[in-house]
């Protein structure tokens, strides 16, 4: 198997994103050190070839961009989501929360029908590696407060920044 990566830079930053044949399988936290990615290749794939391939990355760096810049409010990329069958429902659910809108964990357990599962669900939304596509970013505490996110708070202020301003404004 391959894992084909880039660096994406975006305003003056950049971070890892990584896809398999099948799909897009990382999107990294700003700033994000190569050595944090390669170590999740390697325990993700300990036998893939990890290959920096900038053309097969066109179509992912695009939408990602367009989504960063305002301009894209969803993704039309195939995903390879990598994770336990819980992780996945999670995730799968995550998918589901609309672009400027934020949920808490507990509305998102109630929406896999697990109630009472709500710090699991925290859990496995912190296992997400695929940052923004999966976007757990709009996720939020009970309260309304922002809270842990695998990309930093600050990477979470921006991005629900982008989908403030930019569903505040007619396309």
């Amino acid at each position: 198997m391959e894992v084909y990566f880039t660096r994406l830079n975006w305003n003056e930053t950049s971070f890892p994103i990584a896809a398999t044949e099948n799909g897009l399988c990382y999107v990294g936290a700003l700033n994000e050190p190569l050595e944090l990615f390669d170590d999740w290749v390697r325990k993700q794939f300990p036998r893939a070839d990890l290959i920096e391939h900038p053309p097969i990355m066109q179509p992912y760096q695009e939408q990602l961009l367009e989504y960063l810049n305002g301009v894209r409010t969803r993704f039309s990329l195939p995903l390879h989501l990598i994770g336990t069958p819980f992780q996945l429902e999670v995730w799968q659910a995550l998918c589901h929360v609309p672009y400027g809108v934020t949920v808490t964990y507990s509305d998102i357990a109630k929406q896999i029908y697990r109630p009472g599962a709500t710090r699991a669900v925290g859990t496995a939304i912190s296992k997400n590696r695929v940052l923004i596509v999966v976007p757990c970013h709009r996720i939020i505490g009970k309260k309304g407060d922002l809270t842990g996110y695998w990309g930093g708070l600050n990477m979470k202020r921006q991005l629900l920044a982008i989908e403030q301003t930019s569903s505040s404004q007619p396309h």
